[in-house]
């Protein structure tokens, strides 16, 4: 195989045993309630597989959210260190990996997630590819690789076909299939898109939205979910299962992310002054303003609530009035003088 097939095995074989096993244990636990041999057992496996990959790809993922914050929150000095050092390329670089080291920004971390999941998707591939020509690979031998390559979900639907082998042109056309793999790249390219458009739209502030990196990022939101849409049209049903899983974990993970810890001032990070403020007036924890009118116990705004009134002097008879007295107090006393 050469030098290339050789690290390729090096680094796929571990996958497969760890891809397999993985799958095998779901599969044992599905198959207590369903049918060994079906297909929906194996797509269920195909599931707890993504998940027990996202899990263990948790602490990757959050630190793939905090370098993407700090590249956000770092590009107005980004954009000063340009227009200081636009004319001299080297002095750039050098001044922009010590903002980065300073900050403690990596830039490739937020490829970390899917580049670790690469070689795992790839695995998969290879393992159902495979697996439909009763090979095994791991601890999936010849039977087991055979009985999971040929199963069929809902019975018509096998897992280990594609949309292109397929389609009319195909030798074997199949209508159920092509209908369910048009589903899942579907679902895999909006999901692809809608994620990347979260982060955009909700945690960027709006000095992140302009500058090269904002447009690198503009460019990946349509490049992306095209390139896995076009591609997606050669992925088994069981890849295309895994992938779309993937990316609906990464959605939820990311929207829980920037709910509850969104970068400052962002959109999202509003949001949350607005709902952590609702929940304090609910508590009775803040007073509720209304058009920046405090609102009292009573319901009423305070500006409503008239001031104290002063207490008017009662109304005197002409007779206190001439001899100088005031209401409630007795009569005036007559000034001394002689007889």
């Amino acid at each position: 195989m050469g030098i290339f097939g050789d690290i390729g095995s090096f680094i796929m074989t571990p996958l497969y045993y760890a891809i397999s096993g993985i799958m095998l244990a779901w599969h044992e636990l599905f198959s207590l309630f369903l049918a060994p041999d079906g297909g929906l057992s194996w797509a269920l496996s195909i599931i707890g597989l993504t998940v027990v990959i996202r899990v263990l790809l948790i602490p990757l993922f959050v630190k793939q959210i905090k370098s993407s914050r700090n590249m956000q929150l770092i590009q107005p000095k980004a954009r000063e260190l340009q227009k200081k050092y636009g004319h001299d390329r080297q002095k750039l670089a050098e001044e922009t990996m010590k903002l980065y080291k300073d900050s403690g920004t990596n830039p490739f971390a937020s490829c970390l997630p899917i580049l670790l999941q690469m070689p795992i998707f790839f695995a998969l591939f290879r393992v159902l590819d495979q697996a439909a020509r009763g090979n095994g690979r791991g601890f999936l031998s010849d039977e087991r690789a055979l009985d999971f390559g040929q199963s069929q979900i809902f019975g018509v639907i096998p897992i280990s076909e594609t949309f292109w082998r397929s389609a009319p042109w195909s030798a074997d056309p199949q209508t159920s299939v092509m209908i369910v793999a048009l589903i899942l790249v579907l679902s895999m390219t909006a999901t692809t898109f809608l994620t990347q458009r979260q982060l955009m739209s909700k945690n960027m502030p709006a000095d992140a939205l302009s500058g090269p990196y904002a447009q690198q990022q503009k460019i990946l939101l349509y490049v992306l979910p095209v390139a896995f849409g076009l591609g997606g049209v050669a992925f088994p049903i069981g890849v295309l299962l895994y992938w779309t899983t993937s990316n609906l974990w990464t959605m939820g993970q990311q929207f829980y992310v920037i709910r509850n810890n969104p970068a400052p001032g962002t959109p999202a990070a509003e949001a949350k002054v607005e709902r952590d403020r609702a929940k304090a007036i609910k508590r009775g924890e803040v007073p509720e303003t209304v058009e920046g009118t405090v609102i009292t116990e009573t319901g009423a705004p305070e500006s409503d609530r008239r001031p104290t009134q002063r207490q008017q002097p009662k109304k005197q008879t002409r007779a206190q009035r001439r001899q100088g007295g005031t209401p409630g107090a007795g009569p005036a006393t007559k000034k001394q003088g002689g007889k």
